[in-house]
């Protein structure tokens, strides 16, 4: 691990291929932002936009593994675009705009309605006041549903999306039900779904879903996921898919 300031530090993710600045305290990333990258497909032609980027791991991460066209990361916190754009230029990545917006009324010229391919997202798992609150305010907006609802970036994905583009989120298992029910009132119907379970007789904690908006109603269920042969052990799989990432947060 390299530091950059005393109040960062610079993580290398995906067996090293790329590096992540993110705040010591406060929001730090997490595995569930690598499954969804590991779990979307971008192609070189398309137009990918991230909300709620935090520090941008995803977009990055995206621009590695599926180098598409362009990828424009919206965030509220004008602190974590700097590390947006200063992560960028350290790997080299032309293609990433950070844009500090509110999700929820976004007006630039880059970001218009229904102008994107691919939609990405890791939205807060807890509603607002919901158990227990990180007294850190950046952690807390976060995880929780402070700034934005769930609800808010669903409506964000479906109006930046073109008509058959794709939204994808990572989201809690136990709030699935929701996530589903809010995504088909915006027109946008589930397409691909897996489920993440800590280890083989644990139910699910995590689910990546994968939408299109104004799809039809079928549906791939894939199979699971499991992250852990024992503690502290990941799966063959799940190393495949993380390559060895360094030191994240293990929730969100």
């Amino acid at each position: 691990m390299k530091t950059t300031e005393s109040s960062e530090t610079c993580d290398a993710i995906l067996g090293g291929k790329i590096r992540v600045i993110q705040p010591r305290e406060g929001y730090r990333f997490s595995v569930d932002s690598i499954l969804l990258v590991r779990f979307v497909s971008a192609r070189r032609n398309e137009r990918v936009l991230e909300l709620g980027a935090g520090s941008g791991v995803i977009s990055l991460a995206i621009a590695a593994l599926h180098q598409p066209r362009e990828i424009v990361a919206i965030e509220i916190q004008p602190e974590l675009i700097a590390m947006i754009d200063r992560g960028a230029q350290l790997n080299g990545f032309h293609s990433i705009d950070a844009i500090e917006a509110d999700l929820r009324k976004i007006k630039h010229a880059k970001v218009p309605p229904n102008g994107f391919d691919l939609v990405v997202a890791n939205p807060p798992y807890r509603k607002h006041n919901s158990g227990r609150q990180s007294p850190n305010e950046k952690r807390r907006v976060a995880r929780s549903e402070t700034a934005s609802t769930l609800e808010d970036f669903v409506a964000a994905a479906a109006r930046h999306a073109r008509g058959g583009g794709r939204a994808a989120f990572v989201f809690v298992a136990d709030r699935f039900a929701e996530l589903i029910s809010i995504a088909r009132q915006h027109r946008l119907e589930p397409k691909r779904i897996r489920f993440v379970h800590p280890y083989t007789n644990a139910p699910a904690t995590t689910v990546l879903l994968e939408t299109r908006k104004g799809g039809g109603v079928e549906v791939c269920v894939e199979p699971p996921l499991i992250l852990f042969d024992a503690p502290g052990t990941y799966s063959k799989e799940a190393r495949e898919l993380l390559e060895e990432v360094a030191s994240p947060t293990t929730a969100k």
